[in-house]
C-alpha cells in the first residue's frame, strides 16, 4: 500500500511531495493514519540546518513532530491491554526516551541521555498519511477531542512546551499576586504562553511583547492584560511603556518563546531583582548578557526544553475542559513548502496545521 509524504533530500531544500509505502510497524509500535500533523518552525530549522549537528538525519526524511490520528495497526508484542484500540483517536508524545537512563527513569524522556530519539527528528514523523509510533507513547484522547485532530496535533510541542517553561517559573516562585510575567514572541507557542500565564500566575499581571501589532491582538484575546510593540525600541521606552501600563519599569518573570540573541538580552535588561527568565525558544545558537546585573540582582535563567508525558497529559486535559483557546489555520500537505517558508520569515500568527482527514 502506498501514502503520500513529504521527504527532505536534503538541507535547504524544498521537500518532495511522494507516493511512498506505508510503513509496516515494528516490535512494540502501531500503524497510525495520520489525521492532522502541526507545523512548527523547528521543522523549517530542521530543513535550515540548525539540527544538523543534534539531530542528523538520513535522507531521504520524513519530519513533523506534532502528530495525531486513528491506529491502523499494531506490530507484535504490542499488548492487547492498551487503553485504547484500532480506530482510536490518539495523541503522540514526541520524546522517546530508552526508558533506562536517570532521566527517564524520573519522568523527563526528552531530557533523555542515552538513545533517546524525537519522532520528526530522526525516526519518520508525522508529514505523511501513515507513519509508525511506539505504543507507549500514544496517548487515547475521547471522540469528542477527537472530531478536530487539527487542535489536538499542536497541543504536543506549542501546547506543551509553554506550560513546562511557565510551570518552572511558578515553581520557582516567580509569579503570584503583585508581580508581572511576560511572554516573548506571540507565535505557535507564545499564543499558548499567555494562556498558562494566567492559568498558572495566580494574579499576576500578564505582559506580551511581540513585534507585530497583528500577534499582540492574538494574545490579549488570550488573556494577556497589556501588550508591548518592541520593534525598534529602546530598554528605556520599553520601560517608560511598562511603567505606563503596570506601575512598574521591571518584570519578575520572563518566558522567552523567541530564543533569539536580542530577544534574550532585551528579556534580561527588563527583569528586575531576582527575576527570572525561561527560554524555550531556539532561533539563535548564542545568546549574551552583562554579567553584573545578572549576579548582582541574583537573577535566574532556566531552559526548558519541549516537555514530557505528564506535561502532554495535563495540556490535553485543560484543553478538553475549554480551558485553553487555540489559533489554528487548517492548510494541505501540497502547500507545506510555502508554508514552512512563511515559517521562517516570522509571518505566521499561531499554528499551521496539515489536515488529512
Amino acid at each position: 500500500m502506498q501514502m503520500l509524504a513529504a521527504r527532505m533530500y536534503g538541507y535547504r531544500e524544498p521537500l518532495r511531495i511522494e507516493e511512498v509505502p506505508v510503513p509496516e510497524p515494528g516490535p512494540g509500535e502501531i500503524l497510525l493514519k495520520v489525521a492532522a500533523t502541526g507545523m512548527c518552525r523547528s521543522d523549517y530549522q530542521l530543513l535550515d540546518g540548525y539540527f544538523k549537528g543534534p539531530f542528523p538525519v538520513e535522507f531521504p526524511y520524513i519530519p513533523g513532530h506534532e502528530v495525531t490520528g486513528r491506529v491502523a495497526g499494531l506490530g507484535s508484542g504490542v499488548p492487547k491491554t492498551l487503553a485504547y484500540s484500532e480506530g482510536d483517536m490518539v495523541v503522540v508524545n514526541p520524546s522517546w526516551g530508552d526508558g533506562t537512563c536517570r532521566q527517564c527513569r524520573e519522568g523527563n524522556e526528552q531530557l533523555c541521555s542515552g538513545n533517546g530519539r524525537w519522532v520528526g527528528f530522526g525516526p519518520p514523523g508525522g508529514f505523511a498519511e501513515y507513519m509508525a509510533v511506539e505504543y507507549r507513547h500514544a496517548i487515547p484522547v475521547s471522540e469528542d477531542a477527537a472530531k478536530a485532530p487539527e487542535l489536538l496535533a499542536p497541543m504536543t510541542d506549542a501546547g506543551m512546551t509553554p506550560y513546562r517553561g511557565m510551570r518552572k517559573l511558578r515553581d520557582a516562585g516567580k509569579l503570584g499576586p503583585g508581580r508581572t510575567v511576560a511572554v516573548t514572541g506571540i507565535g505557535g507557542l507564545g499564543s499558548y504562553a499567555v494562556q498558562y500565564a494566567k492559568l498558572l500566575g495566580a494574579g499576576a499581571i500578564v505582559v506580551a511583547l511581540a513585534r507585530t501589532d497583528s500577534k499582540l491582538g492574538v494574545a490579549k484575546e488570550n488573556g494577556a492584560d497589556h501588550g508591548i510593540n518592541v520593534k525598534d525600541k529602546s530598554t528605556e521606552a520599553i520601560q517608560r511603556e511598562l511603567e505606563r501600563l503596570t506601575g512598574r519599569r521591571t518584570i519578575d518573570a520572563i518566558l522567552d518563546c523567541v530564543g533569539s540573541e536580542a530577544s534574550v538580552s532585551m528579556g534580561f535588561d527588563l527583569l528586575g531583582p531576582e527575576g527570572a527568565l525561561a527560554a524555550v525558544g531556539l532561533m539563535s545558537h548564542r545568546v549574551e548578557h552583562r554579567q553584573f546585573p545578572f549576579v548582582g540582582m541574583e537573577l535566574s535563567y532556566l531552559g526548558s526544553f519541549w516537555g514530557n508525558h505528564l506535561d502532554l497529559v495535563e495540556v490535553l486535559s485543560l484543553a478538553e475542559a475549554g480551558l485553553i483557546k487555540h489559533n489554528v489555520t487548517k492548510v494541505s500537505l501540497q502547500d507545506i513548502n510555502e508554508n514552512l517558508e512563511a515559517l521562517g520569515r516570522g509571518e505566521i500568527v499561531g499554528r499551521q496545521v496539515i489536515v488529512f482527514e
